[in-house]
């Protein structure tokens, strides 16, 4: 349970949730704590804390996506008055009136209070009911109050004093005779449950409709995604939406959280068990270590005097790599150790709820709660249960050169810390020397070993690795690295160097690219490593990019939400680039006052970025209002067509560069013909937009099979 508790602590006071509230973003805060977070707002201003969107992205723990621009040759290299313990702003306790807001703590998304004030939120009773059998569980637990040291199990608590004694305190600081006699002294368990309202009897209490007091939750809206009443029903308010009844929705909702839990489940017991491998790990680490130590040091001692000088140095370069994987190994156990944890903590709190028999309480934290099980699955990515490095020393001391070779033995060792290490053999004796001794002549290097387990794909990018497999007399002095068109079309140096490792970035997408590598010295170039397959991603995922962005766009929500400090249109870019396949991406309208012209499109890199987008030859957009849009391109406006977009809108971008198209779709429907044709080159996602709008957006998506 202790790993579940972070999930019941209010992130405004850091303590245990009482009288939780839900607030649209689906985050809850004390009821206590949202009065002293309300802030007054000028009438006729949108809440100045208002810059993230409605999609709850906070959930997310994934590493930050970088994107790399794909080429057209396929390549490319308010002062707060104080603050709360858990550190978030508190603001002084404000009447609630019609122009007051809050602001959610932990993901900044702003919303109006009406006339209601906080009795607008609901109540959840569901989280309440959950916190109270934690604080029961608790109770079994509790400690002496007066130990010094290593506080023990408190067996008993004085009802009149209020204080916990174990066995030993309670015959020493307060003896059942004289004036403490008649104090009456009780179980922990049963002094905390006097204390504690039954789990779940407050959630049962209140099950009541929000907006009708007297009226049960019956039914469930699932276009609001809210329990509703037949009051609601009948009033109008829901009566065009989907409604279903509220015991089907809930069982639905409880199977598809448990589905999702199982995948999570097997996530947390492949990280167990791979917690157990690292551990192993260490002990094998530690035990090659010694033993390669031991044979290191056998090796040199039979050079003798020779050897004496250089022992020391080789035992410090093994010591260095010892310390250098059991650090790696000791940090991926830490890292892995603080995911599990999180992972485990959130499993808990789900079972608890999923314990729940309260329909209506269920369903007000159900969406939210399979969206972060979900990405929690998905944040254990390929790679992450694997060891970063093996048990296995890779030094190799060779003991026949010549003696006057050894004062200049050594270890070579690549700069990007890889397994392999090569011995470095150097030759004091010049050419005429090496003939008169018969020394055999140079040889290339032999092919290169791909390192399979080392090589990964990232959207459009690749990282290969590998290492030569044995010893030669002439190190190798570097490589070169080859890939196809992606159309098994002829092979094309991408990389030619020292290191053993390279990504490269700008392929297309939705492409297989053949790869192989080689090796070369001063006796010549050898033959080819086996080619590996790469194969890039189907679909592509990117953020806004704040370096070619216009001074007076503002970014939030790690780059994926977008708004403007200016009244004029300013253009903002994707980060990634397309020359080739079919890509859709949608933008989602979070804020928009029905009178600024939003346009949204696709544009070269060096595209006008101070006016609207479409307004140069540069870029292709369509532009458009409440009421209508144009298609435009090199300032000419044309297609006008009506409907427009409103504060929830999703804007649907379909760039096709097979058939060299672009379209635009509104709330997933075409909107007007096909926008442009005959597009050619390198194209990025652009948007451009001023104070009055805010938009988030959305990639990594399929292009719907209705689109197509």
């Amino acid at each position: 349970m202790d790993a579940m508790e972070e999930e019941l602590k209010c992130p405004v006071c850091g303590s245990l949730f009482k009288e939780p509230i839900i607030l649209p973003c689906s985050h809850n805060v004390c009821l206590a704590c949202a009065r002293n977070i309300i802030v007054q707002t000028p009438e006729g201003e949108t809440p100045p804390q208002n810059r993230c969107s409605g999609v709850d992205y906070d959930y997310l723990d994934m590493d930050k996506m970088s994107m790399y621009s794909e080429t057209d040759s396929g390549y490319g290299s308010y002062t707060p008055c104080l603050k709360s313990p858990n550190g978030v702003r508190v603001f002084p306790p404000a009447l609630v009136h019609r122009h007051c807001s809050i602001t959610c703590p932990l993901c900044h998304r702003s919303v109006s209070l009406d006339e209601r004030g906080l009795r607008g939120f609901q109540r959840n009773r569901l989280l309440e009911a959950i916190v109270s059998r934690y604080q029961q569980s608790r109770a079994a637990s509790v400690k002496c109050q007066l130990c010094d040291r290593n506080p023990v199990d408190a067996t008993v608590m004085c009802e009149q004093c209020d204080v916990f004694y174990c066995a030993p305190c309670q015959q020493r600081c307060h003896p059942s005779r004289g004036p403490l006699a008649k104090h009456r002294l009780l179980p922990p368990t049963q002094a905390q449950a006097g204390t504690a309202q039954p789990a779940g009897a407050s959630a049962r209490a209140q099950a009541t409709c929000v907006d009708h007091e007297a009226e049960n939750y019956s039914m469930y809206c699932v276009s609001c995604k809210t329990p509703v009443c037949y009051q609601c029903l009948e009033e109008g308010k829901h009566g065009k939406h989907d409604v279903k009844p509220l015991a089907a929705v809930w069982k639905q909702h409880k199977c598809q959280l448990s589905q999702a839990l199982n995948g999570v489940s097997d996530k947390a017991k492949e990280a167990k068990e791979f917690l157990v491998q690292l551990k192993n790990l260490l002990q094998q680490i530690q035990e090659n270590g010694v033993e390669f130590e031991a044979c290191l040091v056998a090796q040199c001692d039979s050079l003798i005097e020779a050897l004496t000088r250089q022992k020391a140095k080789l035992l410090t370069k093994v010591t260095k790599e010892k310390e250098s994987k059991l650090k790696t190994v000791k940090d991926q156990i830490t890292h892995c150790t603080m995911k599990l944890r999180q992972t485990t903590g959130m499993m808990e709190f789900c079972l608890e709820v999923i314990k729940e028999n309260d329909p209506s309480g269920f369903l007000q934290i159900s969406d939210a709660l399979i969206k972060r099980v979900q990405v929690s699955q998905e944040q254990w990515v390929k790679g992450a249960l694997e060891p970063k490095v093996c048990p296995e020393f890779a030094l190799t001391v060779n003991t026949d050169p010549l003696m006057q070779s050894i004062l200049q033995l050594d270890f070579t060792q690549n700069k990007d810390g890889q397994e392999a290490a090569l011995l470095k053999q150097m030759h004091a004796g010049d050419q005429k020397e090496e003939e008169s001794t018969g020394a055999e002549s140079p040889t290339v290097p032999p092919a290169p070993l791909l390192q399979l387990e080392k090589c990964c794909m990232w959207n459009n990018s690749a990282t290969l690795a590998w290492r030569i497999t044995t010893v030669q007399a002439l190190p190798v002095e570097g490589y070169v690295l080859e890939l196809d068109d992606g159309n098994s079309g002829p092979y094309r140096e991408v990389y030619v160097g020292k290191e053993t490792i390279c990504t490269v970035d700008g392929l297309h997408f939705n492409s297989s690219y053949n790869a192989r590598v080689k090796a070369y010295n001063s006796a010549g170039v050898g033959a080819y490593s086996k080619v590996v397959v790469l194969k890039t991603s189907d679909v592509a995922w990117f953020t806004f990019d704040p370096t070619s962005a216009h001074r007076d766009i503002v970014l939030s929500n790690e780059n994926q939400t977008v708004t403007c400090n200016s009244y004029d249109d300013r253009v903002v870019l994707g980060t990634a680039a397309f020359s080739k396949g079919v890509h859709y991406w949608e933008l989602s309208v979070d804020r928009y006052d029905n009178h600024p012209d939003p346009a949204f499109g696709v544009a070269r890199i060096n595209t006008m970025k101070d006016m609207m987008l479409g307004k140069d030859d540069k870029a292709w957009a369509m532009y458009v209002d409440n009421n209508r849009s144009w298609f435009m391109h090199n300032n000419s406006h044309t297609n006008r067509a009506e409907g427009g977009i409103t504060k929830g809108s999703t804007v649907g971008i379909l760039l096709d560069l097979t058939k060299h198209t672009l379209t635009f779709f509104i709330n997933k429907q075409q909107h007007g013909p096909m926008a442009f044709e005959n597009l050619e080159g390198v194209f990025m996602p652009a948007v451009s937009l001023n104070r009055n709008v805010q938009v988030t957006l959305i990639t990594g998506l399929e292009v719907p099979k209705s689109i197509m």
